[in-house]
């Protein structure tokens, strides 16, 4: 008994003094954010994603990644359709207190209400080396794109789509072959390393603030379905290549 006391204090004491985190995300990038702030034994003090969607010939109700990892790990879950206006659910957030609001693909743009709420700021990861590719699709435009590298930032939200102060960024190349699918799964999980060196650097009061260069930025918006058509007439073997 007393061995699983001190454990159990051992735990209680390491989360006292990491900052109370409010997770805000949805697909499975998001989720390897929350499994590397949960394993670094921050307090998550409740996980916000998008409502369960039907998929599939039978339109089963299915639930996000990030939620599904909650269950697991049995943190308290939220699932608003609409968070702009929403006052109900920005006073919820309020009487949660948290130091910090993580903000990794959840799908939704954050009002003013939300981002003034946390002390040390609402913090998001992003999929590519800001402020190029600002938008919802940053992976897939790089490739599209045929570009060489790509990366992760991390930067401090506003009220603009992705044009928050710089905190840090983390650099990688692109293969030849890679797919988005491919460069998806290995950036998500730099995603989470980089958030939680940039938990860690706000904590200490160490962490960098970059404002973003207006002049370098370009969008990355939604894919279209009609972009899946193959021009074979006007588009160069190697645009074809990239859009495959």
């Amino acid at each position: 008994k007393n061995k699983l006391k001190s454990i159990k204090y051992g735990i209680n004491e390491r989360m006292a003094n990491k900052m109370r985190i409010l997770f805000m995300g949805t697909p499975d990038f998001a989720l390897e954010s929350l499994k590397a702030i949960y394993e670094k034994n921050y307090e998550i003090i409740g996980v916000v994603t998008n409502p369960d969607k039907p998929k599939g010939r039978g339109m089963k109700m299915i639930a996000p990644p990030v939620k599904e990892y909650a269950i697991e790990k049995n943190l308290k879950i939220y699932q608003p359709t609409k968070i702009r206006g929403n006052i109900e659910f920005i006073e919820e957030i309020k009487e949660l207190n948290p130091d910090a609001i993580c903000v990794v693909a959840y799908g939704k743009i954050l009002p003013k209400e939300i981002l003034d709420i946390p002390k040390q700021g609402c913090i998001n990861v992003h999929g590519s080396l800001l402020p190029k590719y600002r938008g919802a699709a940053p992976i897939q435009w790089a490739v599209l794109n045929g570009d060489k590298t790509t990366g992760i930032t991390t930067m401090y939200m506003n009220e603009g789509m992705d044009t928050g102060d710089m905190i840090l960024k983390e650099t990688v190349e692109i293969g030849e072959e890679e797919t988005t699918g491919e460069l998806w799964e290995r950036l998500s999980k730099i995603g989470g390393k980089l958030l939680v060196k940039t938990l860690e650097e706000i904590e200490n009061g160490t962490a960098n603030r970059e404002k973003q260069e207006e002049k370098d930025a370009s969008l990355a918006p939604m894919l279209d379905k009609k972009m899946a058509e193959i021009d074979w007439k006007n588009k160069t073997s190697k645009e074809i290549h990239n859009l495959v």
